[in-house]
């Protein structure tokens, strides 16, 4: 079994540029490995508490085309995650916020401490959950895939799992133990069959999920061009209340 960890803890694990391509770099060397599980967990504190505010801050300040590519870069993480080749284990320390409980739900098992807490943020600040959009209809259905997306609303580990976004909670002094012996029991179980279940998913899947994809990368960068998103962005920044312009 392999073990990736976010580690900016004095950030909260906040996701950056870097932070993405480090971490499709590591699924690249585990899948490269002979590894046949893997775990995904964070140091500190925090899971993952979303987008790094500095990537925020510069969002408002790029042209189209740089703020597509940054929302293609975005999907190419997350479409990696959901479509990996090995079966995966998030185990969720603390907060997972935004883009943060999309990679925490995107893995095939999540288990998560008792104090985890999850949320697509976006409509906060004038953004736009589109990526996660793609694959949280799938995950918890429309009706609530919706509650979810248009609210903005933070929700506990326990709500999480009864939206079957989590498999288990564990104590926090456990989860890591309790990753890994979920990890030893995949081990029991036929590599071929398991990368031929995972293969059979991905294949049922991507056609459609592709075009979807795409949709959402275009709408993910067109928002950013929109007075609300450089409203809601400000305001973030300077932790005061947002003043919507409606366009």
């Amino acid at each position: 079994m392999a073990t990736i960890t976010l580690t900016r803890p004095e950030k909260r694990n906040a996701i950056s540029q870097q932070m993405i391509e480090e971490l499709l770099s590591a699924l690249d060397e585990v899948e490269k490995s002979p590894a046949r599980v893997l775990i995904l967990t964070g140091e500190g504190k925090a899971f993952c508490a979303g987008m790094d505010l500095e990537t925020l801050s510069g969002l408002a300040k790029l042209s189209r085309e740089e703020n597509l590519a940054d929302s293609k870069r975005t999907a190419r993480m997350f479409r990696r995650l959901y479509f990996y080749s090995k079966p995966t284990i998030a185990a969720v320390n603390g907060a997972a916020i935004a883009g943060g409980t999309g990679i925490a739900t995107m893995c095939d098992f999540t288990l998560a401490a008792p104090e985890a807490k999850f949320g697509y943020t976006e409509v906060k600040i004038g953004f736009i959950p589109a990526l996660v959009s793609v694959f949280l209809r799938r995950q918890v259905g429309e009706k609530r895939a919706r509650d979810l997306l248009l609210t903005g609303r933070i929700f506990g580990a326990a709500e999480a799992q009864a939206l079957g976004l989590v498999n288990e909670i564990v104590p926090p002094e456990k989860l890591m133990a309790r990753a890994r012996e979920l990890a030893a029991s995949l081990l029991e179980s036929s590599p071929t069959s398991l990368s031929r279940t995972k293969l059979l998913l991905r294949r049922c899947a991507e056609a459609e999920m592709d075009g979807e994809i795409e949709l959402a990368m275009q709408e993910n960068a067109a928002i950013r061009s929109t007075a609300d998103f450089k409203e809601g962005l400000a305001a973030f920044l300077a932790k005061r209340k947002p003043v919507w312009r409606g366009n």
